[in-house]
């Protein structure tokens, strides 16, 4: 799908405020109510929008520990991968995994309690995986930066 600058409007407007009622979105971005909504439903069905949620305050709902987890997998074979692959999406204390490139084949995020909780998980979960042979654990000691928002800068129409 081709985004103009009209597009770039709603998504920015709709990544600080996934809220908007499609009125106060079509007054945002200077559009009348009906195109606006097409607009959205067009981007929802492309699956440039992949959904709403709340963003929610991880210490705030009792997860205060953010860690790192590099992995290596010992066979690169397509079983193994679709394995690994479906184990980490079934577990909800993984926030994020990607396929890498260099030291590491898989990097996720997870988000527990604290240490001990961590270390359950390690011990009675990731351990435990298809194909591991080497996990590499880096504890988040801060936020420094955390945006849910993606730059739009360089689509039709911005900034800068």
């Amino acid at each position: 799908m081709k985004l103009d600058n009209l597009d770039r409007r709603i998504l920015a407007a709709l990544q600080r405020d996934g809220r908007l009622s499609n009125v106060q979105l079509s007054e945002e971005v200077g559009l009348s109510p009906s195109p606006c909504l097409r607009r959205v439903r067009l981007l929802e069905q492309s699956g440039i929008i992949r959904g709403y949620h709340a963003e929610l305050d991880r210490g705030g709902v009792g997860l205060g520990l953010t860690v790192f987890v590099g992995i290596k997998v010992g066979q690169h074979d397509d079983e193994v991968d679709s394995a690994f692959r479906d184990a980490v999406a079934d577990l909800p204390e993984v926030v994020s995994c990607y396929l890498l490139s260099g030291e590491s084949d898989f990097l996720l995020q997870v988000v527990v309690p604290d240490l001990p909780a961590y270390e359950r998980f390690l011990r009675g979960t990731l351990l435990k995986l298809p194909g591991i042979t080497d996990i590499r654990s880096n504890f988040a000691i801060s936020t420094v930066k955390r945006e849910t928002g993606l730059s739009l800068a360089h689509l039709p129409g911005a900034a800068g």
